[in-house]
């Protein structure tokens, strides 16, 4: 026996969300309405999933558009980020994408920093296109110039004045 189902999300195999399908009672029955992968089929449930996926495209197209002006402001301009670096203008560390990141929200520009991708770390000063995918369809490429912090290397431990210390008491 076949038991008509339609599926709330994409199942390999099987078909993608919204489709109406027959599979087997026993499969419907034990793994996908446990699961929430599939519903009974009905005229409840197809206006149901249908209302459903109204308001993801509508959400998708929300977050499309956000992804578009975010796009917009990134091409038109480049970004400074300034680290210390050593005299042959190696950096003391790297430029991650977390750091870029939290750069571009000091801008006012807020951008995931799982979106901003680099191959490698950032580990010299220069002038760098870095990949910024911030939708399945929105792709661009920010300029980010690295730039050595001015008095170069961080002060040694042995040059940074401590306070004195307080002689013991005997008692």
């Amino acid at each position: 026996m076949s038991t008509q189902v339609i599926l709330t999300s994409r199942v390999e195999a099987l078909g993608g969300e919204g489709d109406t399908i027959n599979v087997a009672d026993g499969y419907a029955r034990n793994f996908l309405f446990p699961r929430g992968l599939a519903l009974p089929a009905s005229a409840a449930n197809l206006k149901r999933v249908e209302a459903l996926h109204k308001k993801r495209e509508a959400t998708e197209v929300a977050i499309l558009t956000d992804a578009k002006e975010i796009e917009a402001k990134l091409t038109k301009q480049s970004f400074t980020i300034t680290a210390a670096a050593g005299a042959d203008e190696k950096l003391f560390g790297s430029v991650t994408a977390a750091d870029i990141a939290e750069m571009l929200a000091q801008e006012g520009i807020t951008v995931d920093r799982k979106k901003i991708v680099l191959d490698h770390a950032i580990r010299a000063c220069g002038v760098y296109d870095v990949d910024v995918r911030l939708h399945s369809q929105v792709a661009t490429k920010v300029k980010i110039w690295v730039v050595a912090a001015e008095g170069g290397a961080p002060a040694k431990a042995e040059e940074v004045s401590e306070k004195p210390k307080k002689a013991a008491k005997k008692k």
